[in-house]
């Protein structure tokens, strides 16, 4: 990867939670301020699908071509993924409230369930905790490479496990918070000027506040 971090050619990968879609809060964050940088050609943020597998295959199929100049921001789920693409693409990977061991906790959702910005039910299979299992990465190689933002609030996660597991990475903890971190847009620049993408001004006014990761 381009070791200059305002690469000008470099695209950012957007992952959402689970039950979670590119509609959520941080997403729309996110995508907000890369068109205020004049970069929302740079972005891609999809919708994943439930099997763990299907959306890793569908990621790399999207984002196969930017590989030497990719940057990574995922949010719960979407930060356990993130980081098994930044260890298979050796880039950058910025995680927002990130699941460190989803296995556990999904395990309770395996069923018929809806996402947060849909009625629409889908299904979440016992083989998807395999799948999980199959991308678990125990030890990050490069810490140097990963940007934590975690919150000390977050009802959902510990944000002690997150600490720990991306030991020597970049961190910055929010005293307080929670899950969705609703004060993201106090944040994003942070997270996305470690991505590479230098904004042009600042926003200071809300994009909402929907609790999805």
């Amino acid at each position: 990867m381009n070791s200059n971090p305002h690469i000008p050619d470099g695209h950012v990968l957007y992952l959402h939670g689970f039950r979670s879609s590119p509609r959520s809060y941080k997403a729309r964050v996110v995508q907000q301020r890369m068109e205020r940088a004049g970069r929302a050609h740079d972005l891609t943020c999809p919708q994943l699908p439930a099997s763990p597998k299907a959306a890793m295959d569908l990621v790399l199929g999207l984002v196969e071509r930017h590989r030497d100049n990719l940057a990574i921001i995922g949010s719960s789920l979407g930060g356990f993924y993130a980081t098994w693409l930044a260890e298979r693409f050796h880039c950058r990977a910025a995680l927002l409230n990130p699941a460190v061991d989803p296995l556990s906790r999904l395990e309770q959702h395996v069923g018929t369930t809806t996402a947060w910005h849909s009625d629409e039910p889908f299904e979440f299979k016992q083989e998807y905790i395999e799948e999980l299992a199959a991308l678990k990465i125990a030890h990050i190689t490069d810490p140097q490479r990963y940007f934590l933002l975690a919150a000390t609030g977050d009802e959902v996660l510990d944000y002690r496990d997150m600490v720990a597991h991306y030991a020597g990475a970049h961190q910055h903890v929010i005293d307080g918070g929670d899950h969705a971190i609703s004060e993201f847009e106090r944040h994003v620049d942070e997270v996305l000027a470690f991505c590479g993408i230098e904004q042009k001004e600042r926003n200071e006014g809300t994009a909402g506040s929907e609790q999805a990761s």
